[in-house]
């Protein structure tokens, strides 16, 4: 009788074992950034006073700048010595480009190959539909921060040498650039004033928006910019959407405002329009101001809850729920009026599973954003509307305040912080990292139709 051999595998390691998906992966390297910033900043070093900051500090800080927020609970200028502010920097990077990119990066200047899983990984974080190009692709997108960064650095540092000194005005062009290109809204003037005193200062006004709206585009907008071809549907969405969403902003924000001596009402009209359209472009989702937040009447504060919850758009270094997102469902309505059978857009037609993906994301943030904000409001008994507004600019990763957070409790500060987290890696992928392992069904079910309105 044959004798037969049995080949007996070795059992896999719990390490090899646990296999994450893309979401997971963004999610727990975002999650390893901040660790790891939090702690850097709770070191007596990265406090202007020399002891060691709050733990609940440290987190709330590094979780704002990796997230590329700009909520404070303590001023930046003055708190944190230059030491604690590179290192803020530094995340601010970091979280802009995020950490699949920077990852990818180190792994090819060491000359490591990079493999299908690093490509699907990368494929999530850019919001991609296919991993074909994606090394070329993420190689383009650090270049293209580092020549952005570097024109508006050189901008604002020319501005702010003769005010500054050479030294400290270089360092505010690199630090206010990078900030303002990652769309963070960190800065660096002291006493929670970001860049009210220029407010009628066309050169600081002009870089810094111009900053937001091109870290906002995302970087499938950029790279397709740079060639001269027919620009694709989504170019054209995102393009046309962020200037009327500027323009309309600017408009809505003259009419409610020029009236209001506290901001724009003392100004001559020169000044109210650039104000204006800063105000209009800071909600999508940088967080600087050169009004006081405070001060704006209610209208206006629901116009920018508004912008900040539509936020920039995918793929770029901005938040919310993104531009693309905010007209899909825009184009159902327009075509149900219109009779048409399919949403469309430029002459041509959505996909449903872009339509159920955009809706989904939009009625998902919506009872996120309101939950979290009564549960804010509840918490630390303010009103809900000021609750409603620190939520949104957390979840839309903006950074602008009523003035509420920096006086938050530990209660509050973990709520505006879980807000944060969750809008920068975004609930969808949040959702994906937390579920199981999804199994698309072989078999579809009878159709049958509800009675609508």
């Amino acid at each position: 009788m044959a004798r037969v051999r049995v080949l007996v595998l070795p059992k896999r390691s719990a390490l090899a074992r646990l296999e994450l998906n893309p979401a997971q992966t963004i999610v727990l390297g975002f999650a390893t950034i901040i660790l790891a910033g939090t702690f850097l900043l709770s070191l007596p070093v990265a406090s202007a006073a020399g002891r060691p900051v709050p733990l609940l500090t440290a987190l709330f800080t590094a979780t704002s700048a990796t997230c590329v927020t700009g909520l404070v609970v303590v001023d930046t200028a003055t708190y944190y010595s230059l030491f604690g502010q590179l290192v803020i920097m530094l995340l601010i990077q970091l979280g802009g480009l995020g950490y699949m990119t920077v990852a990818t990066l180190m792994a090819m200047i060491i000359g490591r190959r990079i493999g299908l899983r690093d490509r699907l990984v990368l494929q999530e974080a850019h919001n991609l539909y296919t991993v074909g190009g994606i090394v070329r692709f993420t190689r383009s997108v650090v270049l293209l921060t580092l020549g952005i960064e570097t024109v508006g650095a050189l901008i604002l540092a020319s501005r702010w040498i003769p005010e500054f000194g050479l030294t400290r005005g270089v360092y505010y062009g690199v630090f206010h650039s990078i900030s303002a290109f990652n769309n963070a809204g960190f800065d660096l003037m002291g006493d929670f004033r970001s860049l009210t005193r220029y407010v009628t200062d066309l050169t600081v006004n002009l870089t810094v928006a111009g900053l937001l709206i091109t870290g906002g585009l995302g970087f499938t907008v950029l790279t397709d910019l740079l060639r001269p071809r027919r620009y694709s549907l989504h170019v054209r969405v995102v393009l046309t959407t962020t200037a009327v969403l500027i323009v309309l902003g600017t408009a809505l924000i003259l009419l409610l405002e020029s009236s209001n001596t506290a901001t724009l009402g003392a100004m001559p009209w020169g000044g109210r329009l650039l104000a204006a359209f800063f105000q209009s472009v800071t909600p999508r989702t940088a967080g600087f101001n050169t009004i006081e937040t405070g001060s704006l009447r209610e209208p206006t504060l629901m116009l920018i809850i508004a912008l900040m919850f539509i936020g920039a758009s995918p793929g770029g270094t901005g938040g919310g729920i993104k531009t693309t997102t905010f007209v899909a469902p825009m184009a159902v309505i327009l075509s149900m009026l219109r009779g048409r059978p399919d949403p469309e857009l430029f002459r041509r037609r959505l996909p449903p599973i872009v339509v159920y993906k955009a809706v989904t994301i939009a009625l998902l943030s919506v009872a996120f954003v309101v939950t979290m904000a009564t549960v804010l409001s509840l918490l630390e008994g303010v009103k809900f509307l000021a609750a409603l507004f620190e939520i949104a600019s957390g979840f839309g990763t903006v950074g602008l305040s009523t003035g509420i957070t920096p006086g938050l409790g530990a209660a509050g500060r973990i709520v505006v912080i879980a807000s944060i987290f969750t809008g920068r890696v975004g609930l969808l992928t949040m959702a994906f990292a937390l579920a199981r392992r999804q199994r698309p069904a072989d078999y579809r079910l009878p159709e049958e139709r509800l009675y609508i309105g």
